[in-house]
């Protein structure tokens, strides 16, 4: 990997089957080790139950109110400066529970790959 800027694209959103509005900041073969993805969350909405296999997720709120819910752990309320740490094959699912939206970026390692998804049933 060089040193470079990578300029985010909001043209480039897209709605994924997780129930969110994706946008991927940085997911390149050559950086392999990490990728960042801002996700956008209406209010009122829930993401799917999910998991990713063999990676690390973390989500950094940067703006909204919502419930995290990770593993076994009790649902946790979330706001912006926090971050939930979601290991590896662990099922999660975030809802916004504030009147706008709920943004947040998922960092994944190694880097997020459609592959390792995984709906899960509640």
């Amino acid at each position: 990997m060089h040193a470079k800027v990578i300029h985010a694209r909001p043209e480039e959103e897209y709605w994924f089957r997780e129930g969110c509005h994706i946008l991927e900041v940085a997911n390149h073969p050559g950086d392999p080790q990490v990728s960042i993805a801002r996700a956008r969350l209406e209010p009122g909405m829930t993401t799917q139950w999910h998991s990713l296999r063999d990676t690390w997720e973390r989500y950094l709120i940067v703006e909204g109110a919502g419930i995290a819910e990770i593993g076994d752990l009790e649902p946790a309320r979330v706001a912006a400066g926090d971050v939930v740490l979601i290991p590896p094959d662990t099922p999660q699912r975030i809802r916004n529970a504030g009147s706008g939206e709920l943004i947040f970026y998922a960092i994944c390692s190694p880097r997020f790959m459609p592959a390792c998804y995984r709906a899960h049933e509640p």
